[in-house]
């Protein structure tokens, strides 16, 4: 009975303990540190959440924002005045391309023909000879022998009057077939050079048509600067390319068109010097047939 007694106070201090920790209010007062410390763990979770579709988002972003830019969008974005000078520049570019291929077959077939016509005036033994042979259809359309028919031609149309071309008429019938000759070298420089003063103002002027549109362009772009309240790159930058795109179209159209134009007019210089040369041919042998009394 004493033992009982002494061990009750022991068995009461351990049944209030058992009544306290099952109270409601107090488990949960023991439990409320814990969702503290789950929260603390995963607050750090969250900010990395969000950077991470921050940055995801500005990447997206940053690439749907990439402008292709190209010869077609930089055209298709400039100014009504800028597409007016591009499409002009364009124009004469494409012509004189098409000039450079016609006159190059042009003097190809022409210097051919030549060659062949004077290989075959050079074998002939009368003034009917190389009458025959300069209005043949193998030599149709070739200055050279042009030049040889009308002048064989006012020979024996002189000679049809009843002139006596051998004797006191042959300076003034050759004094014709000269003038007759001279006429045909006119038209002979005035078919060369066609298409040759196209050439020599795109050539002067294209450079300046394009600068044109890229004083305007650029000019249109500081504009829009200021309207925009912005010093930023990426709102100068396509203007400036659209322009400056202008000056490069004009630059492509003049240069081939100045070498053309060189190149062509040395042509004509060489074939004038040719037809000079064969002119002065002919006449001494329209003289010496004339003196045998042809």
């Amino acid at each position: 009975m004493l033992e009982h007694k002494k061990h009750n106070p022991l068995i009461a201090l351990l049944g209030a303990a058992a009544l306290l920790m099952s109270s409601p209010v107090l488990a949960q007062s023991a439990a409320a540190p814990a969702p503290a410390t789950s929260a603390a763990a995963a607050a750090p979770a969250a900010p990395a959440d969000a950077a991470a579709t921050d940055d995801s988002s500005s990447s997206s972003s940053s690439h749907s924002g990439k402008a292709d830019v190209n010869f077609v969008s930089m055209f298709a974005g400039a100014t009504i005045v800028v597409k007016v000078v591009m499409i002009l520049l364009g124009v004469c570019s494409v012509i004189s391309w098409i000039l450079l291929i016609m006159k190059l077959l042009d003097f190809s077939s022409l210097n051919r023909v030549s060659n062949n016509f004077l290989e075959a005036y050079r074998g002939a033994r009368s003034i009917a000879d190389i009458n025959r042979i300069a209005v043949s259809d193998e030599f149709a359309g070739n200055p050279l022998a042009d030049m040889a028919a009308v002048g064989t031609e006012e020979v024996q149309l002189s000679k049809q009057a009843g002139l006596q071309i051998s004797g006191e008429h042959k300076d003034s019938t050759l004094n014709r077939a000269q003038a007759s000759i001279h006429a045909v070298q006119a038209g002979l420089a005035k078919r060369l050079s066609g298409g040759l003063a196209f050439l020599a103002s795109v050539g002067s002027t294209g450079p300046f048509i394009g600068l044109f549109g890229t004083v305007y362009g650029i000019m249109n772009s500081f504009i829009g600067i200021s309207n925009s309240h912005t010093t930023s790159l990426a709102v100068v930058a396509p203007g400036i390319a659209e322009a400056l795109m202008a000056t490069g179209l004009g630059l492509i159209a003049a240069i081939p068109a100045v070498v053309m134009y060189n190149v062509f007019n040395t042509g004509i210089t060489q074939y004038g010097t040719r037809s000079e040369q064969f002119v002065s041919e002919l006449m001494n042998s329209l003289s010496r047939q004339l003196d045998k009394g042809a």
